[in-house]
């Protein structure tokens, strides 16, 4: 089960190397290239689709087959221009982007063929120009289809394709461009963040099956001037989204050209730890234009000096509307240039939905509430909604929780009336349509793992799975961790093993330092993405052995904290007055008096009711000192003498 840190192959090293060096090129439109060359039908049906039913024409990928002479021109002229990178010409080897042609049993034609036809030219080029090292990139497209986006406005919850399925279809085409030759594999011009976290998912299980480290460089599109991608998210969301992966590089590409991307290159370059690459468009579409855009090739080259010069790129090329001429000019006016260095992030947590959610230790990060409304065994209100099938007025709970501060929202489906797995289906993606409570990240809180997988299927932002925990042994525990990870979530380890819930202080410990070392030293888990829940049990209820479950909570908290750094500490908070059930005057004292000792000790963040909340110093002199006589065990008639009280409070 040991996950061992894979080296590049000798192509991947080289062009790690490179990057240290100096900036690099990429090429430029494929596309445009192709319109110059005025091919007809024929072109696209020659020698291998001539008696197929649908019209082609517009397929390029086919051109790999039918036309193999085009695509090796045009990478060549690129190469002659300067690029060092050259992508095949792949953007639609999906069955899913060719089911519009009916042409699924292609793909791997195209993919491999492409790869190959690539690999080809580039290795003729360096036998012919030594000293220059020059790489082949599989390209990936978003497909036509997106995970996060109902494409009927009357069904918000519909999706035109699955998760599973975009999986499926990265996993043959990765595997179908490696087979071809392929150096580097690109994810790009993605316009949706849970498309692309498909892929990488995708390379991750084809990256168990090889024997080097894959290159992966990653681009997003950024839609409009909103700054945003289709699906909605900002670009640091966007990276907190896919860093998992630990890419070669993260990058913009399309849709704008250089001058409306500025702002965004720069965050990016703010907030990425690894390279960065920008491939724009030629400037802003223009139909009336012989290539579709306007911008000329020095235009191009003068923005991306800038870029290069503010210290926001890596890498840079051309994206639509751009020629050979383009990268010409860019290589001339960007190879002075030093390159961007990587930024060192500060240690923390980096969590998302539409906008990011950071908890960095050296800014000194916040407390974190998790809205517990949407879970259906904290609130029988939220349970009876779902159950009727009233997900309209349970996603407005979501959006009050939201809107009361919650800075997560928890979602649970675990109740014996209602299909786990459908429920948290639809409720995440009608969340996904609701901007005022996606932009918070996710907890997806369930005890059955098919519930959790299918919560992970839907949310494009950086999510919190909770839980997994070592009551089935170290095999299943890492099993679960490991898909986890290869999903980009964030999970929470409750203090359970093979003897049960931890409820006295150092079995709690313990239990979390065993699991921390699973996943630092078997699956290389940064240990920021770990969140310990040590389990907080319910006080007050007259029986003498749990008078100290608050206490051992908190010393519990403390010590995690130390023996397992960059880790976090969560819980549930409600949990601890359950004996006070009814009675929510006592019931928001005790949360209150027990979040502000729990976060002395080190807790990172609490499920919550959000919108009721008492402040610890505004609740009642007399009742806090009753409360914590309880939470601290600072009396043996505590319990008796809070139960009196709260008779009074009722």
């Amino acid at each position: 089960m040991t996950v061992t840190n894979k080296q590049y192959n000798e192509r991947g090293q080289k062009l790690a190397d490179l990057l240290k060096k100096r900036i690099v090129f990429l090429d430029g439109a494929m596309g445009t290239m192709i319109q110059k060359y005025k091919l007809e039908e024929v072109d696209f049906r020659k020698g291998h689709f001539e008696d197929h039913k649908k019209d082609l024409k517009g397929n390029n990928d086919l051109l790999s087959i039918t036309r193999p002479d085009v695509i090796k021109a045009i990478h060549k002229q690129y190469l002659e221009a300067g690029s060092d990178i050259i992508e095949t010409n792949t953007f639609s080897g999906t069955k899913i982007a060719q089911a519009d042609y009916s042409l699924e049993s292609a793909v791997k034609a195209i993919n491999v063929e492409s790869a190959k036809i690539a690999k080809e030219v580039a290795i003729e080029f360096m036998k012919e120009n030594p000293g220059r090292e020059v790489f082949v990139a599989g390209a990936m497209g978003p497909t036509n289809r997106t995970a996060s986006i109902s494409p009927d406005v009357n069904n918000p919850d519909f999706r035109a394709v699955t998760y599973d399925e975009l999986v499926e279809n990265y996993y043959e085409q990765a595997k179908d461009l490696l087979e071809g030759g392929a150096d580097i594999l690109l994810p790009e011009t993605t316009f949706d963040t849970l498309n692309v976290k498909a892929a990488l998912f995708a390379i991750s299980k084809l990256q168990d099956e090889v024997d080097y480290k894959i290159p992966v460089m990653i681009s997003v599109t950024i839609t409009d001037n909103s700054g945003r991608t289709l699906s909605g998210q900002t670009v640091e969301a966007f990276f907190n989204s896919v860093n998992h992966s630990k890419p070669l590089s993260v990058g913009i590409n399309c849709a704008l050209g250089a001058e409306e991307m500025r702002p965004y290159m720069a965050e990016l370059a703010k907030v990425a730890n690894c390279y960065t690459s920008c491939y724009p468009n030629a400037g802003l579409p223009n139909p009336l234009s012989e290539t579709g855009y306007d911008e000329k090739p020095e235009d191009t080259g003068k923005f991306l000096r800038d870029f290069a010069e503010e210290g926001f790129v890596n890498m840079v090329g051309g994206c639509c509307g751009t020629t050979p001429d383009h990268i010409k000019a860019v290589v001339e006016a960007v190879k002075d240039v030093k390159p961007r260095e990587i930024s060192k992030k500060p240690l923390g947590t980096y969590l998302s939905g539409l906008e990011p959610m950071n908890l960095i230790p050296s800014q000194g990060k916040p407390f974190l509430m998790v809205g517990e409304r949407t879970n259906v065994m904290g609130s029988a209100a939220f349970a009876k909604l779902i159950k009727n099938n009233d997900y309209n007025a349970a996603l407005e709970v979501a959006a009050q929780q939201v809107a009361s501060g919650a800075n997560v929202i928890d979602v649970n489906f675990d109740e014996g009336m209602i299909d786990g797995v459908a429920a948290m289906t639809r409720f995440l993606r009608l969340v996904a349509s609701e901007p005022d409570i996606s932009k918070v990240p996710i907890m997806i809180d369930s005890s059955k793992w098919e519930v959790l997988e299918a919560g992970l299927k839907c949310v494009q932002g950086k999510a919190i799975v909770n839980s997994i925990s070592l009551k089935e042994g170290e095999e299943k525990f890492l099993e679960q961790a490991k898909l986890v990870q290869r999903y980009g979530a964030a999970v929470v380890v409750m203090a359970f093993d093979e003897t049960g819930q931890a409820v006295e202080k150092q079995h709690k410990v313990d239990i979390c330092v065993r699991a921390y070392k699973l996943l630092t030293e078997k699956l290389n888990f940064d240990p920021a993405d770990i969140i310990f829940d040590p389990n907080i049990l319910t006080v007050a209820t007259g029986i003498d052995e749990h008078n100290d479950y608050a206490v051992n909570f908190f010393e519990a908290v403390r010590e995690i904290k130390q023996k397992c750094p960059g880790a976090l500490t969560s819980g549930g908070v409600s949990n601890v007055s359950f004996s006070f059930r009814g009675n929510n005057v006592v019931r928001e004292a005790m949360h209150s008096a027990f979040l502000y000792h729990a976060i002395e000790a080190g807790l990172d963040m609490g499920i919550v009711n959000a919108g009721m909340l008492e402040v610890y110093e505004e609740v009642n002199k007399d009742l806090m000192t009753k409360i914590e006589d309880v939470l601290l065990n600072r009396r043996p008639d505590a319990t008796e003498l809070l139960v009196e009280y709260a008779e009074t409070v009722k």
